[in-house]
C-alpha cells in the first residue's frame, strides 16, 4: 500500500519556492511514491519534469485554481501530460465564491470544463474545506451540491475529501467519506490535535482514526492517499516523515 502515498507540495511551498528540483529529491529519499503538484513556482513545467523521471516519483494529480481552469485550460492540459496525470482538481473557491451564488457558478464551470477534458482522458476533481460543508443550498449541503449530478448529466466531478476540514466542520470523515463510494480516486489525509485547539497535526498524531478510512478507500478504489499539512511546527520535511512512518506502521500491520 505504500506506493499510494504520495507528499501535497503546499506543505513544502516555502521550501519550493528556493529549491523545487531538491526538495523532489529529498521525498524521494525519505520514501515518498509520488507528490501531488500544487503550483511551479517559476520553474518551467519541463524542469519539474524532468526532475520527477529523474527521481521516479509519479504524480497524484495537479492541484489547479478554478480560475486558470477557466482561462488557461490548455496549458493546464500540457503541464498535465508532461506531469503523467490525468487528474486536474480544483483545491478552493476564492472567498468572493463562497456563497449559494459561488457555489452554483464554481458547480457550472466545473461541468463545461469536465466535458471538455473528460473525452481526452482527463479527470476533474474538487478539493474541499469547511465552509462547503456549513454553507446549504436548498437544505443541501453545498460541497454534496457541487459533487451531485441531477439534470445536467454526469458530471465526472469527483471528491477529493480532505479529512481535516471534515472534521473541522463537525463530521466524522469517515462517515462523510462513505458517501462515495467508488467514487473517489484521490483523499487527502490529513490530521487534527487532540488538545481541542484543532491545529493541523502529522497524520497519526492526532484525533483522527486513520485506519478504518484506509481500509474504507482499498475497497473503494482509492488511488492515491494525499498527506497534506497546512502548517507544521517545525520543518515541513520532518512532519511529512512523520506521517509517511506511521501510514506505513498502520499499513504493516
Amino acid at each position: 500500500m505504500k506506493h499510494k502515498f504520495a507528499a501535497q507540495l503546499y506543505t513544502l511551498r516555502n521550501e519550493i519556492s528556493t529549491d523545487f528540483p531538491g526538495v523532489l529529491r529529498e521525498l524521494k529519499i525519505m520514501g515518498w511514491e509520488a507528490v501531488q503538484i500544487d503550483g511551479l513556482f517559476g520553474y518551467s513545467a519541463e524542469e519539474i519534469a524532468a526532475v520527477l523521471r529523474e527521481t521516479g516519483l509519479k504524480t497524484a494529480g495537479m492541484h489547479v485554481g478554478l480560475d486558470r481552469m477557466n482561462h488557461e485550460l490548455d496549458e493546464v492540459l500540457r503541464e498535465s501530460s508532461l506531469f503523467h496525470t490525468k487528474d486536474i482538481i480544483c483545491p478552493y473557491l476564492d472567498e468572493d465564491m463562497r456563497n449559494v451564488e459561488g457555489y452554483i457558478q464554481a458547480k457550472r464551470d466545473l461541468i463545461e470544463i469536465s466535458k471538455k477534458i473528460t473525452p481526452q482522458g482527463f479527470r476533474v476533481g474538487y478539493h474541499n474545506h469547511d465552509f462547503e460543508l456549513l454553507e446549504k443550498i436548498d437544505e443541501e449541503i453545498a460541497l454534496d451540491y457541487i459533487l451531485s449530478s441531477e439534470l445536467e448529466g454526469t458530471t465526472d466531478i469527483y471528491p477529493e475529501i480532505d479529512t481535516y476540514w471534515v472534521k473541522k466542520a463537525g463530521m466524522d470523515p469517515l462517515s462523510y467519506i462513505s458517501k462515495f463510494p467508488g467514487k473517489m480516486p484521490l483523499i487527502h489525509l490529513k490530521d487534527m490535535t487532540s488538545d481541542g485547539k484543532e491545529d493541523f497535526a502529522e497524520v497519526g498524531t492526532g484525533c483522527i482514526d486513520f485506519e478504518p478510512i484506509l481500509q474504507w478507500g482499498e475497497q473503494n478504489g482509492v488511488e492515491w492517499y494525499v498527506v497534506e499539512q497546512d502548517f507544521c511546527k517545525g520543518n515541513p520535511l520532518d512532519s511529512l516523515e512523520i506521517s509517511l512512518t506511521n501510514l506505513i506502521k498502520m499499513t504493516s500491520k
